[in-house]
């Protein structure tokens, strides 16, 4: 009996108690696992379910970027496909991945029709069967006077739906093509309806998963019959289910019952030493699955790239923050980084990146209590909050100049500048769409004020807004009626004599209410509104039938980075000087120094062709860019225009050596130099010394008429022979 009784106390009881307690630390173990990863799975259900409810909108806000326009009213009108493909086809797809897009024209014909060709099988009647139900629904709203739906975000109503494409499902939305100014008037139901579709299988469910860290993340038709997987039904607003986005689900809890599955196979001692390694394994798994959670939330709200706040998260908190702050003073700034384009341009990505960044941080250093928010490229916001309107506006002078100062990026200085718009709240009821509109139209007129400066929002500032649309509008006017735009020439000199050598053909406009518009104001407009092209050609066609009088002399012309990357410039340039008989080698066109370092493909292949052609090349105001001697020895130009800027104080400081330098490189290149801006006989003498080939500026002559070049160059040419 003792010895059965020892030998149930040794083995017995302990076998049953380590028994008992490893049954129930395995079970506690079970259970805490299957919990932790139903809720792993119920949060990525939720984060996955937020992601579709956002598609739909997403989609028919990117359309009202093109489609509440004047300019594609009129293109769509005018069936004219090059601009749809432009604006409403390739730019829809580049910018917003759309993958198919459709214009409609009243009677429900498509008009202009886009297919990317990642869309694979996708064929125009079956997107003619998914729209077509929708664009009837939208027709009869437009009819009816419908405006559900809009407001200050949302400019015009539209129809969208989950449906399929052929056996595609996808995000199908319809926007009309309606004015953004309300000056061209459309019969309700009469206006083009434009259709954008986003595919929501193949590549669209990877990239989600790899952005926000799905496993297996894809799409299917039916339910997956692994009960393992998670998934999301997309659902029409009839009810119908398209099909699912599943994926194999975050499985923490899973992975600690692995993990000590063999501690708990050991004796009674090592069953209690296990449950504490357990314990503590459990603990680092929950705070590492807290830790992707925070890290998700952290992607889901901040900019990647400068850790600021992006766009949804700045707007969601503007809104609360008004709320809770006003009446007291409440600011909003828009900042935008001046020439950051060209930096890029010039030096790439990795440092146009890492010059964002370190911008980002000179404003947190300005502004360490306020939220700050990158929205898009070099675009920022910044909330101030209990801050008095003086103390705004020196906050946003130091932003200036702050941001005015160089960056050091891999040992190379680059400066660029900011231009900032600022906003101030008044009364209890600030609207924090109205306030962010007031910010960004400040900031609009901080950039015509020349940038690298501020601007506050004012009543008038609504004013002069609308005198922009209408300077925008009299130059279409001018341009087609062909009476307003006119080209002067200035006359350029030859160094070490009085003689011209060629003139350089300028646009003037003169305004019949405004008088003379200078063209550092209507040249930049040309260039937004896509117009500059008619003024290039407009200047060469006078330029060359000026020359073609005058055999003796050159002339140079200016052209724009949109004229350069246009496939039918060179074309248009030779014909135009066929037509003339006017020799290639004559025409010199005078393009920047950021384009002539960085140009695209297609610029290049422009300007090789029209210098095999004979036409000659200069790089205008140069030293004004982001270039270096090394980078101008690879690029392939006739001519290099020193800035007036270096000119002005030729004798002073480093000014001359520079000057002198690049008179030099160019000697070096078999490049002729010619300055700008000369206007003292002190300058001339300096510039002829150091051994430049041409000079131009007031000190010669200004921009003259076309009969004052003639009448110029034949008194030369008598006194010649005389």
């Amino acid at each position: 009996m003792f010895k059965q009784s020892q030998w149930f106390l040794k083995w017995v009881l302990p076998a049953s108690v380590s028994a008992l307690v490893g049954a129930i630390l395995l079970g506690t173990l079970y259970w805490a696992a299957a919990r932790t990863d139903q809720v792993a799975a119920e949060r990525q259900k939720d984060l996955v379910a937020l992601i579709v409810s956002k598609i739909q909108s997403s989609v028919a806000h990117d359309q009202e970027s093109a489609t509440v326009w004047d300019d594609a009213v009129t293109k769509a009108k005018e069936r004219d496909h090059d601009w749809l493909d432009v604006n409403l086809g390739q730019w829809m797809n580049t910018y917003f991945g759309h993958d198919a897009a459709v214009v409609l024209s009243a009677d429900g014909l498509p008009i202009y029709r886009f297919i990317a060709k990642s869309t694979g099988s996708a064929s125009p009647e079956e997107l003619h069967l998914a729209y077509s139900p929708l664009a009837k629904r939208l027709r009869e709203r437009l009819v009816a006077g419908d405006q559900e739906g809009m407001s200050d975000r949302v400019l015009s109503i539209g129809e969208s739906d989950l449906t399929y494409v052929g056996e595609r499902p996808a995000v199908v939305s319809i926007k009309p093509i309606t004015s953004d100014t309300g000056e061209i008037e459309q019969q309700a139901g009469e206006e083009n309806l434009h259709v954008a579709v986003r595919f929501l299988d193949r590549d669209f469910p990877t990239e989600i998963g790899y952005e926000y860290q799905f496993a297996e993340m894809q799409f299917t038709t039916a339910m997956p019959p692994d009960k393992r997987h998670s998934q999301i039904a997309l659902t029409s607003k009839s009810g119908q289910v398209m099909g699912y986005f599943n994926w194999h689900p975050f499985e923490p809890g899973t992975s600690v019952l692995h993990a000590t599955l063999p501690v708990v196979g050991l004796s009674v001692v090592g069953i209690f030493i296990a449950a504490s390694l357990a314990g503590r394994a459990i603990w680092r798994r929950s705070v590492k699955l807290n830790s992707n959670r925070q890290e998700l939330k952290h992607l889901a709200l901040r900019d990647p790239l400068t850790g600021l706040a992006n766009r949804a998260h700045f707007k969601s908190e503007l809104v609360a923050r008004l709320q809770q702050v006003l009446p007291h003073c409440c600011s909003v700034l828009y900042i935008d980084l001046d020439r950051f384009k060209a930096v890029n341009d010039t030096y790439g990505h990795p440092t146009g990146d890492r010059l964002l960044s370190l911008a980002a941080e000179r404003m947190r250093e300005i502004l360490p209590d306020a939220l700050i928010g990158r929205i898009g490229g070099d675009e920022f916001t910044a909330l101030l909050e209990r801050i008095e309107a003086d103390e705004v506006v020196t906050i946003a002078q130091r932003i200036v100049v702050c941001l005015r100062e160089p960056f050091e990026i891999g040992g190379v200085y680059v400066s660029i500048g900011a231009s900032v718009g600022v906003a101030i709240a008044s009364g209890t009821n600030a609207d924090a769409d109205e306030l962010t509109r007031q910010a960004d139209i400040a900031l609009y007129h901080a950039k015509a004020a020349g940038r690298n400066a501020y601007a506050v929002f004012g009543d008038h500032m609504d004013e002069l807004l609308r005198t922009r649309r209408k300077l925008e509008r009299d130059l279409r006017a001018a341009l087609a009626a062909g009476t307003q735009i006119e080209v002067v020439y200035q006359p350029v000199y030859f160094a070490d004599s009085s003689g011209p050598c060629s003139v350089e053909a300028l646009a003037r406009w003169q305004h019949p209410e405004l008088g003379p518009v200078g063209p550092d104001v209507f040249i930049p407009l040309a260039e937004e509104i896509g117009v500059i092209h008619k003024i290039g050609s407009f200047v060469l066609e006078d330029a060359c039938s000026l020359i073609a009088e005058l055999p003796s002399i050159s002339v140079a012309v200016n052209a724009s980075a949109a004229e350069l990357a246009s496939p039918g410039y060179p074309l248009r340039v030779l014909s135009t000087l066929a037509k003339w008989a006017v020799e290639p080698s004559r025409l010199e066109i005078e393009i920047t120094e950021s384009l002539a370092i960085s140009a695209e493909e297609e610029t290049e292949r422009n300007i090789l062709m029209l210098r095999t052609a004979g036409v000659r090349f200069a790089i205008d105001d140069f030293g004004t860019g982001y270039s270096s001697f090394s980078r101008v020895q690879n690029v392939t130009v006739d001519r290099l225009k020193i800035d007036k800027s270096f000119i002005g104080s030729i004798r002073e400081g480093q000014n001359g050596a520079v000057v002198e330098a690049i008179i030099n490189m160019a000697r070096a290149q078999g490049l002729q130099t010619t300055a700008e801006g000369v206007e003292t006989n002190e300058q001339r003498d300096a510039l002829k010394s150091l051994g430049c080939d041409n000079i131009q500026g007031f000190l010669m002559s200004r921009p003259i008429a076309r009969g004052e070049v003639m009448a110029l160059l034949h008194a030369g040419h008598k006194s010649e022979n005389g």
